[in-house]
């Protein structure tokens, strides 16, 4: 699975991040669902196994899991409503963790932003590439 260059994904991330900090909606068409239950995190507050997953979904692989890559649902509906593809999630090693652990990256590929959680999907944080 190839995306396209982060920075692309900095001018997406920073329109929603700006609706967030002023209390406002992100939306790019009609449809579209207010992001006001995502947070936000510096892309410098992550733990660096969050770094070592966003450069392998740069680079396209490979990824450490069979699982990684694949279309991510938003059953919860914390993430604001898309068609069913738009997102895909990828692990976030957990070191000490036996198995998979809680921690992810959903990515959505038309906007190109990224949400990191901690929590198994409870939460997200929307990911700013520009702090």
């Amino acid at each position: 699975m190839r995306f396209p260059p982060r920075i692309t994904r900095i001018g997406a991330s920073a329109a929603v991040l700006s609706a967030l900090l002023v209390g406002g909606t992100a939306t790019a068409n009609a449809t579209d669902t207010s992001v006001a239950a995502v947070g936000s995190i510096c892309y410098s507050d992550l733990p660096s196994q969050a770094h070592d997953t966003l450069d392998l979904i740069e680079q396209g692989g490979p990824f450490p899991y069979e699982q990684d890559g694949t279309v991510f649902q938003n059953r919860e509906g914390v993430l604001p409503s898309r068609t069913s593809g738009y997102y895909h999630e990828y692990t976030v090693v957990t070191p000490g963790s036996a198995t998979r652990g809680a921690r992810r990256i959903v990515t959505g590929e038309e906007y190109q932003e990224d949400y990191y959680t901690a929590d198994h999907y409870a939460s997200f944080d929307l990911v700013d590439h520009d702090c």
